[in-house]
């Protein structure tokens, strides 16, 4: 099944109902729907797909080779070889001067990789051949940076010559639950909180109505298929993977800050910054400063990947048993009863995409969303406020709480976040919004009631 890319889907096929020539870069990153959505579109249209390998130029173009054969004679069992690519591309140009055809080429980087001229090209045929033909070119990779820098960048011969681009995300938490619509609104929010939004990862956790039966079987099992997925991610995508694995290993243990990540690894502070950067290049790992703050000493590191949080969190811990098969007894306390606590920091990013993107009626037009954190003078202690939103001018601001717990939550944690506000001390106004899932009590509501705060409940955030 096909779920949640209408939006993408729609612009796709509106730029192909016309006849001019498009070049349409794809990219994101591994697992995260980009070809299902590519063979989603392609469906019931004329199409030459080449796969490129991680293999040299001759292997490649014997690929693009199969693929013009496949489109031309499915049924021919003989592959007539190009000698070259500009016989194989021109080949593409002679189809496409007659009819619209959608040329893909998917995992673009390692075709670049095994002929680095090959960019020069695609930039000599768009400009010369066919940006007066009918093709409707799609370019498709997972390595960011390199369609970042080396595809869409302003040094890329490739610079200005596409027409549409699409940066292909992870799902949201509303569009995570579309996969297993039966599910309870708690466990439709674990479901997003364990597999981060990715398509592939939904799929393979394949719960059919009981997720800890899923976990066990798919995940805290040797066999399972995301048993050792984050290593293999590591293995395909980098060239020092346990060094990488050191460093999300310290993130996940609570290391945030770059000295601590230094400390924990023993990295050294220049070369740790490189491999900070390429993980989060890979959507990884992210970089956070408290809204409103300039970028500096306040800045920290986290897991942005929930999948790579959850299972660095909960896998590594219970190698042995899993090893030698007894996770089963020890799951409930080792991993179940801990859910509650590993959801804090997922809820939270819920309730900002819930202000963001769902929330109707809000009292500002948001142009920030984010967390903060400083110092309360007065207590002498940190304090940490979950959701802070700004308006435009920065006068107004949405100050948020987010419990995910079961038990309800009463009058003094909205008064908590008066007091927090006022540490903030930012705008002149304020709007106080609590986030519960398991509710709120009599006193709360009745304030609530009185406009003085906006209460949501996790069945809210879905409806």
């Amino acid at each position: 099944m096909f779920y949640c890319r209408d939006k993408e889907l729609k612009k796709l096929n509106k730029l192909y109902s016309g006849s001019r020539f498009e070049y349409i870069v794809i990219y994101g990153r591994r697992r995260v729907g980009k070809t299902a959505l590519i063979n989603e579109f392609c469906k019931d249209k004329p199409v030459i797909y080449f796969s490129a390998l991680s293999a040299t130029e001759q292997e490649n173009l014997r690929a693009l080779s199969r693929a013009i054969q496949t489109y031309k004679d499915p049924e021919s069992a003989v592959v007539p070889e190009f000698q070259s690519f500009d016989d194989a591309l021109e080949e593409i140009g002679r189809i496409a001067k007659q009819k619209r055809i959608v040329f893909v080429i998917d995992e673009y980087p390692y075709l670049a990789k095994s002929k680095p001229s090959i960019s020069s090209m695609f930039q000599h045929l768009i400009d010369h051949v066919w940006a007066e033909s009918k093709l409707y070119l799609i370019m498709c990779g997972s390595s960011m940076s390199f369609m970042e820098n080396q595809v869409l960048g302003y040094e890329s011969p490739l610079f200005g010559r596409r027409t549409s681009q699409f940066k292909i995300e992870p799902l949201s938490y509303k569009d995570t639950a579309v996969f297993n619509p039966d599910l309870s609104y708690e466990d439709s929010a674990y479901i997003y909180g364990i597999t981060g939004g990715v398509p592939h990862y939904i799929n393979k956790l394949d719960v059919r109505g009981d997720l800890d039966e899923a976990l066990l079987e798919n995940l805290f099992d040797r066999s399972g298929y995301l048993f050792e997925e984050p290593e293999n991610l590591l293995k395909q995508e980098l060239r020092e993977p346990a060094v990488y694995n050191s460093i999300i290993t310290a993130i996940a243990e609570g290391a945030s800050r770059l000295n601590e990540i230094v400390t924990k690894t023993g990295v050294e502070s220049g070369p740790c910054m490189k491999y900070l950067k390429v993980l989060m290049n890979l959507g990884i790992i992210k970089k956070e400063t408290p809204l409103t703050e300039k970028k500096g000493r306040k800045t920290i590191y986290l897991l942005a990947d929930n999948f790579f949080r959850f299972w660095y969190r909960f896998v590594p811990q219970n190698i042995a048993a899993i090893n030698s098969g007894r996770i089963e007894r020890t799951y409930q306390t080792a991993v179940r009863s801990q859910l509650p606590d590993y959801m804090g920091l997922v809820f939270e990013q819920m309730c900002r995409d819930y202000l963001l993107y769902y929330a109707e009626n809000l009292p500002i037009e948001l142009s920030q969303i984010g967390q903060w954190w400083g110092t309360d003078s007065k207590a002498k202690k940190e304090v940490q406020i979950d959701i802070v939103a700004s308006s435009v001018d920065e006068k107004e601001f949405i100050i948020g709480s987010c419990k995910f717990r079961n038990k309800q939550i009463g009058v003094d944690e909205l008064e908590l976040l008066r007091h927090y506000a006022q540490v903030f001390g930012k705008g002149s106004s304020y709007h106080f919004y609590i986030f519960s899932k398991g509710g709120f009590t009599q006193g709360l509501q009745e304030m609530a009631e009185k406009k003085e705060v906006t209460l949501v409940t996790l069945q809210e955030l879905y409806q």
